[in-house]
């Protein structure tokens, strides 16, 4: 078994981070509207 290149390391470091990031803005989104539904059916928000 060897190493890793550098090259694959930091493709796949990338596509970590991008994945990340990708994950994150759709769980803000998803919170973000959940939050509107609770709200407007708790009738919370003026």
């Amino acid at each position: 078994m060897t190493w890793t290149s550098r090259k694959e390391t930091v493709v796949t470091t990338t596509m970590v981070v991008i994945m990340v990031f990708c994950a994150s803005i759709f769980f803000f989104v998803v919170d973000w509207f959940l939050g509107i539904g609770v709200k407007s059916i708790l009738g919370l928000g003026s």
